[in-house]
């Protein structure tokens, strides 16, 4: 018991590669628990048509929902505060997802055990729903604006030291990290965000909104489903494998964020200006998705009846995640062309 409590504490000293396999692993776990949810369902005599159809939808959205900017945002805004901190943050995508999902799966399961409040939770204007569309809302768009200004710090630290370097400047290790008012001011409430694994509260507080129409989805086909009399385990195996689906997706998101941060360590003289775009793009993006939840949190709570935060409360997130992700992918992409370009080039002299 003592050897596993060390290697609790120490676990973040372990080799990369050694946190990759326990984080893919758990994703796996994730994948293996609904497929015997599923088979156990069907064995009972569940359709399996039915069946399969219903855990097919649920994984597919699950997949979906891991593409809300919302999320996309924030992996990636705090990713890069990790990184900035001289970390190998491998697992907070999965940490945020599984905290999110979290509600997910504890709402399925409590509308499986028959539980009649989940249902009033889901209906727009009762309290509860109110409540908890104030407390997601409110709590991720705080976050959201912290990393925001955080990771905008560090785009103008990045980008004072760009121009440094076109200069002939030296590269100042300091210079990835931000710096100056706004990371000072920051640094306060922050501060218990040391380790990926504290991601896990910040992506439980954003799913307790039930606020989109994925979550709400989901709750709803699994209500229609019991109803319908589908056997228990294969509704288990519904919030599942969203849980599974939303781990593999946001794992992955993160993953690549910290590759693309790191690139910037590894070789910072040529890459430190795709660091600091790459940044800006987070940093932007953070802001962006806070101004948007923040007035809706505004909206709901003081009941205004005005047109811009009615407006922006109404604004789907989905969508822009995926204009996010094409968005990164090119500029990662123009990066590695780019990079290879004076190597060609210097072959072509010779």
């Amino acid at each position: 018991m003592t050897s596993i409590a060390a290697l609790y504490r120490d676990r973040d000293a372990l080799p990369l590669r050694t946190r990759l396999v326990f984080t893919f692993g758990a994703v796996t776990a994730l994948h293996a628990a609904a497929v015997v949810l599923l088979l156990a369902g069907t064995l009972n005599g569940g359709g399996q048509v039915l069946t399969l159809g219903l855990v097919a939808t649920a994984y597919l959205a699950g997949v979906k929902h891991s593409y809300d900017c919302d999320h996309l945002a924030a992996i990636d805004n705090s990713t890069r505060k990790f990184v900035a901190q001289k970390q190998d943050p491998v697992s907070v995508g999965f940490a945020f997802s599984l905290g999110h999902s979290s509600v997910v799966t504890l709402a399925g399961a409590l509308v499986i055990a028959g539980a009649s409040m989940v249902g009033g939770l889901m209906e727009d204007g009762t309290a509860g729903n109110l409540a908890l569309g104030l407390v997601g809302s409110g709590m991720s768009g705080l976050f959201l604006l912290a990393m925001g200004l955080f990771n905008g710090s560090a785009f103008a630290q990045s980008a004072r030291a760009y121009r440094r370097v076109r200069n002939g400047a030296a590269v100042d290790p300091r210079d990835l990290e931000p710096q100056g008012l706004v990371a000072r001011l920051l640094a306060r409430p922050l501060a218990r965000v040391r380790r990926p694994r504290n991601i896990y509260v910040i992506g439980f507080l954003f799913g307790l909104g039930f606020d989109t129409a994925t979550t709400i989805g989901l709750l709803m086909m699994t209500t229609a489903a019991s109803l319908a009399g589908v056997p228990p385990f294969t509704l288990l195996a519904l919030p599942l494998a969203f849980a599974a689906a939303m781990t593999l997706c946001d794992s992955l998101n993160g993953l690549a964020m910290m590759r693309m941060y790191r690139s910037a360590l590894d070789d910072p003289q040529r890459k430190l200006g795709f660091n600091a775009l790459v940044t800006g793009i987070s940093a932007v993006s953070a802001l962006f998705i806070a101004v948007i939840t923040l007035g809706g949190f505004v909206h709901a709570a003081f009941a205004l009846d005005d047109p811009v935060t009615a407006w922006l409360g109404s604004v789907e997130l989905g969508d822009a995640g995926l204009l996010l992700v094409a968005l990164l992918l090119a500029v990662w992409g123009g990066a590695a062309l780019a990079s290879r370009q004076p190597r060609n080039t210097s072959r072509q002299r010779n």
